[in-house]
């Protein structure tokens, strides 16, 4: 399945002008941003003051407590960081899937292409770094912008760019990705986190590399709760393996059961490292998502 084109309508840009993608950790990082740092350096908020030593910049002297007390202060000053905001697009096969018959939603990878979009979008606006990362089986090429709004444009071209295709393995991504990118960040994370041998272990070592996650679990209308009764084939999205089996209510509640522990296990690992979790239905507009549940969760937040 090929991306969307176009991704987002003018209005709905012109609506992501007033959000900030928020976080919690401090990182080293460059200068710029909009977050709060506890990190002291060159910047407009006044932080500290700390014994003057050889070598210090004499322009960060407080004289004026030199007038009062003759002994000689530099100033501290809260940094900026522009932290790396890493923004996780899994293309597997089953982000595929999650279109509704029976009324409005798209494909999970639809949905997750246009938040994508509309994160990058309100961190290029206030000046953070933005790297996209597609990711299945392994890594795939990603895109770095940075700079300002007027970036955007390349941006959504390289999602746009973007197709499904192949299985999921959270594991070897996880690997390669803390292989090229050992400085810690901000990651967003778009998937249904569907993976056969589990996801939750690398999720755990992104966090333990000290990344703050952001997981954002993309899901159909009837992901959670299907409507389907009776004798079924079903076929992996991913593997194309045939399996049938005889959907009941009794099937149909124990399914639902292991799917809500499932969200529960995500939302512990995200919570474990002081991250955050949300759970998106495709079913729901782009701006009730964003004004809605990203906001209720603390993830992005009003200017």
């Amino acid at each position: 399945m090929q991306a969307p084109s176009p991704l987002l309508d003018k209005s709905t840009l012109e609506r992501l002008e007033r959000l900030a993608i928020r976080w919690d950790h401090s990182f080293n990082g460059l200068l710029g941003g909009q977050n709060v740092s506890r990190h002291p350096g060159v910047g407009h908020e006044f932080l500290d003051h700390r014994n003057f030593q050889q070598g210090d910049d004499f322009r960060a002297v407080n004289w004026r407590a030199y007038l009062r007390l003759e002994r000689i202060f530099l100033k501290m000053f809260r940094t900026e960081p522009r932290t790396p905001v890493r923004l996780f697009l899994d293309t597997s096969e089953s982000m595929a899937c999650g279109a509704s018959d029976q009324g409005p939603g798209e494909s999970k990878f639809e949905f997750a292409c246009r938040l994508a979009a509309a994160l990058c979008y309100v961190g290029l606006v206030r000046l953070e770094t933005m790297q996209i990362q597609p990711f299945a089986s392994v890594l795939g090429e990603d895109y770095r912008a940075e700079g300002g709004r007027h970036r955007y444009a390349m941006a959504s071209r390289f999602i746009e760019g973007l197709s499904t295709g192949g299985r999921s393995d959270f594991t070897k991504c996880t690997r390669q990705f803390l292989t090229r990118s050992p400085a810690p960040g901000m990651v967003v994370l778009l998937s249904d986190f569907l993976d056969e041998s589990g996801c939750e272990t690398a999720l755990s070592h992104l966090a333990d590399y000290g990344n703050e996650l952001l997981l954002i679990q993309v899901a159909g209308p009837e992901d959670r709760a299907p409507s389907w009764r009776g004798e079924l084939e079903l076929v992996d999205a991913e593997s194309g393996d045939l399996k049938r089996i005889n959907v009941d209510r009794e099937t149909a509640e124990q399914y639902t059961a292991a799917y809500d522990e499932f969200r529960g296990k995500l939302e512990f690992v995200a919570r474990r490292s002081q991250g955050r979790y949300v759970h998106l239905t495709t079913d729901v507009a782009m701006a009730e998502t964003l004004y809605g549940a990203l906001i209720g969760s603390g993830s992005v937040s009003l200017q």
